[in-house]
C-alpha cells in the first residue's frame, strides 16, 4: 500500500552533531510545539473511539491497548496508572506489546514482525465483543498490530488506533483510527519523540475521559485512588476534609476506617 510516511521524512534539522546543547534543546522544544495543534484537529476522532468504548465497558468489557517498542511501552504505561488512580482492578484496562513482558525493558529482536501474535496473545485474556482494542503504531505498519486488529474486526471486536501516518496499513485496518499528523521527527524517523508524545498526550486523554464517564472522579478529584504511599494518603485525608468540613484528625479516623475517600464520604454522610 503506497501511503505518505511522514514520520520516516527528513528531519527539519541537519548537523544535529554541530550544535550546542542549548541548540538542540531549543530546536526540540519547537518541534515539540506542534504536537498539542496536532492532537486537536482529532479531537472529534478521539471522542467517537472514547464514545464507544465508554458504552462497551459499561456492558463489562475492557479495554486492551497492544503495540510493540515504545508504542507498546506507551500503552502499557497508560493500562497500568489505571488502578492506582481511579481504582479499577487490574485487568479492566490492559497493555499488550510484542515480545512479552520482557520487551518491556529490552527490545525482542523481531517481535513485532510476527502478524499472528497479536492475536494469540489477546486470546489469552479470552477476548470478547464487549472489548475494545486499540493497537499503537507510530509508523502504522507494524504487523503484530495489525494482524491483531484484523482478527478483532473478524469477531466484531471494537478497534481503534493511534497512528502519526495518516492512510497507513493500521489507519484503514481500524475501524476508528486517531491519526494526528506531528510532521517530522527532530531526529530524522525517531518516533520516540513527537510521535511518542503525541501517543501519550492522547492516551492521556482518552483514558482519562472514559473514567471519568465511568464515574471514577468527583468534582475534580481521584476519589478512588489506592491509598498505596504516604503522599496519596496525605492527599485523601485532605479531600475528606475538604468534602466533609472535618478537622485531620476526623479524617485519618474516616480514612482508616472505610479505606477509600469514595466510601469515607458517603460513610460519614450516612452516619449523619
Amino acid at each position: 500500500m503506497d501511503f505518505n510516511k511522514i514520520t520516516e521524512s527528513e528531519s527539519n534539522y541537519d548537523g544535529l552533531e554541530h550544535m550546542s546543547s542549548l541548540e538542540l534543546l531549543k530546536s526540540m522544544n519547537q518541534e515539540d510545539q506542534s504536537v498539542p495543534k496536532a492532537i486537536e484537529l482529532v479531537i472529534p476522532k478521539i471522542n467517537a473511539l472514547v464514545q464507544k468504548i465508554i458504552s462497551n465497558m459499561k456492558k463489562g468489557g475492557r479495554l486492551f491497548y497492544i503495540g510493540a517498542g515504545t508504542s507498546g511501552r506507551l500503552g502499557i504505561v497508560d493500562a497500568s496508572e489505571c488502578p492506582p488512580t481511579f481504582g479499577v482492578p487490574h485487568g479492566l484496562v490492559v497493555g499488550l506489546i510484542a515480545g512479552g513482558d520482557k520487551a518491556i525493558r529490552k527490545a525482542v529482536e523481531f517481535a513485532e514482525d510476527d502478524e499472528n501474535q497479536g492475536w494469540k496473545d489477546l486470546e489469552k485474556h479470552k477476548i470478547n465483543k464487549n472489548d475494545s482494542v486499540i493497537g499503537i503504531a507510530a509508523s502504522g505498519t507494524t504487523p503484530y498490530v495489525i494482524g491483531a486488529l484484523k482478527k478483532c474486526n473478524e469477531n466484531n471486536i471494537l478497534t481503534g488506533c493511534i497512528t502519526c501516518n495518516p492512510g497507513s496499513p493500521i489507519d484503514q485496518v481500524a475501524s476508528n483510527p486517531v491519526s494526528p499528523i506531528v510532521g517530522p521527527e527532530f531526529v530524522t524517523g525517531s518516533t520516540r519523540l513527537k510521535s511518542g508524545t503525541a501517543q501519550k498526550l492522547i492516551l492521556n486523554m482518552l483514558s482519562t475521559t472514559v473514567m471519568i464517564a465511568l464515574g471514577k472522579v468527583k468534582g475534580n478529584r481521584m476519589v478512588d485512588m489506592q491509598l498505596s504511599n504516604n503522599k496519596l494518603v496525605d492527599r485523601g485525608e485532605k479531600m475528606i476534609m475538604n468534602e466533609l468540613n472535618v478537622n485531620a484528625y476526623k479524617a485519618k479516623e474516616l480514612l482508616k476506617e472505610f479505606g477509600s475517600v469514595r466510601s469515607a464520604i458517603i460513610g460519614y454522610k450516612n452516619l449523619g
